[in-house]
């Protein structure tokens, strides 16, 4: 009996020894990355080598997952530790909402919050408390003026302010006030990865939490000339047999990734990726720092620039299926993540808050990350309590979302529309592309599952979208009727 005690004291003295090493923290946010937009996700059309490296470096998530399917309610979640219900903001920041939306839809979307709440201790504030040097490169678009990273816990501030998309492109001038210009014609992406790297180099010798959110691969879809004729060459060699769109219920979505600007982002992205690590690895950083690498939600398959394909997955951003939801969700830990590691725990944005709290060393803030776990018992090779995550989406997506709430418990997946009241029932271990509706079959499971999901939405006092009283039926039908007629002009599969 002494004997396995000593054991189990060496055990957690080992665990000690291993949270206590990592002294760094650098979280890597991609602007509209799908899940598999990566070589070691399956894609072979895009080229990511160093992304690639990273994933196999420590754990991958096959089941982590953004809080939302468009961007500023994710990346509230990721600085709070909350989901998009509680905090508030549940549309990227700047779209219409009540009578100003006006696109004649069944209901109205609801107010939201337009910035972080000032009371909320963000995650960039915990750790400045616990000592930390803290920095923030890239896209911020979760407040203005007096809501910028620098109002929220961020040291330094390299571009983040109120915009969701570089104003000036991704090629210098940036008209960014929140980053001076380079060069004309400098990279946007590959500039803010330098900054990062150059913060590292200043900051080696203390703790340091650097937070890098790329603009790309978000619109607007630019690329070098050099880069597009790669890649243009390149999509000549697909094989057929697959049709490029098919109108899913709403919109066109892209069925193909062969898109050679969007690959030639995807490159300029991975080598901006590459350039943070090597910075890592040249100040001897790389064994005591935790990397952490996401999304902020589902590739662009349909909308903006229908960018990407997010199959086998169903949609892409904005909406409700797994293609607007789920992410890539990295974690290398030196010391703690096995090397080449993968996890089935369902895991999203509020828990990385946790999780890098016990990285460090630093006390849980349960009271601020209410919705978040730490998944430090998962990166040790372990399991998680059985939890369901959920999802409120009460607006209507710019790439074809309806308005939803979802819940996901263990397999099953239910989709509650707020037009109509229907629900959707998937079980996703089996029906990845979310084709097969159960609900009929299935009617006990689907009202537990409800009763739920309803019962997160009162506690969290979600707001719901209302009937819109503008509503005209017969206009909605012409609308539809031109969209079928559209499609079938341009071959489109599907309407």
């Amino acid at each position: 009996m002494k004997t396995f005690r000593l054991f189990g004291i060496l055990i957690a003295v080992s665990g000690l020894l291993q949270a206590a090493a990592i002294k760094n923290v650098v979280f890597i946010l991609v602007d509209d990355l799908g899940k598999h937009d990566m070589g070691v996700e399956g894609s072979t059309f895009y080229e990511t080598p160093r992304i690639d490296d990273l994933a196999k470096r420590g754990m991958r998530f096959n089941n982590g997952y953004s809080t939302c399917q468009v961007c500023s309610p994710s990346r509230a979640s990721i600085q709070l530790g909350t989901t998009t219900a509680r905090h508030g903001i549940t549309d990227w920041i700047g779209a219409a909402s009540g009578l100003k939306w006006s696109r004649n839809d069944k209901v109205l979307p609801p107010e939201y919050t337009h910035a972080l709440p000032a009371g909320e201790v963000t995650i960039a504030e915990a750790l400045k408390e616990g000592g930390y040097t803290t920095f923030y490169a890239g896209k911020w678009h979760i407040g203005g003026e007096g809501s910028h990273p620098e109002d929220h816990g961020y040291d330094i501030n390299k571009g983040g302010f109120h915009r969701g998309s570089p104003p000036g492109g991704f090629f210098s001038p940036y008209k960014n006030p929140k980053l001076t210009d380079g060069p004309e014609g400098e990279s946007l992406t590959l500039r803010l990865a330098q900054e990062t790297a150059t913060f590292i180099e200043g900051h080696k010798d203390e703790p340091f939490f650097a937070f890098l959110a790329f603009y790309a691969v978000h619109a607007p879809i630019q690329t070098t000339s050099e880069l597009r004729a790669k890649y243009t060459e390149k999509a000549k060699s697909l094989k057929g047999g697959r049709p490029e769109f098919i109108v899913d219920r709403t919109y066109p979505v892209r069925q193909v990734q062969n898109l050679p600007v969007y690959a030639g982002m995807m490159e300029t992205l991975d080598d901006a990726v590459g350039i943070v690590l090597d910075a890592l690895k040249e100040n001897g950083l790389e064994e005591t720092t935790a990397i952490i690498f996401t999304s902020d939600n589902g590739g662009v398959s349909s909308g903006d620039a229908f960018a990407t394909s997010c199959l086998p997955f169903r949609g892409g951003k904005g909406r409700q299926w797994e293609g607007g939801l789920r992410a890539p969700y990295y974690i290398s830990v030196p010391g703690l993540t096995q090397p080449g590691s993968s996890s089935d725990v369902l895991a999203n944005g509020t828990d990385f808050y946790p999780t890098i709290l016990e990285l460090v060393g630093l006390a849980l803030r349960p009271k601020q990350h209410l919705d978040g776990v730490s998944l430090v018992p998962a990166l040790k090779g372990g399991s998680l309590p059985d939890r369901a995550l959920f999802w409120h989406y009460p607006h209507y997506g710019n790439q074809g979302g309806e308005p939803s709430s979802v819940i996901r418990s263990g397999d099953w997946k239910l989709i509650h529309y707020h037009e109509d009241g229907r629900d959707e029932l998937y079980n996703v271990s089996t029906d990845i592309g979310e084709q097969r509706d159960v609900i009929k079959s299935k009617p006990e499971l689907a009202d537990k599952l409800r009763k739920e999901l309803d019962a997160y939405l009162a506690e969290t006092n979600a707001r719901m979208p209302t009937p819109d009283p503008r509503y005209n039926k017969e206009v909605a039908e012409k609308k539809a009727a031109g969209y079928r007629k559209t499609a079938k002009r341009f071959g489109v599969e599907g309407y």
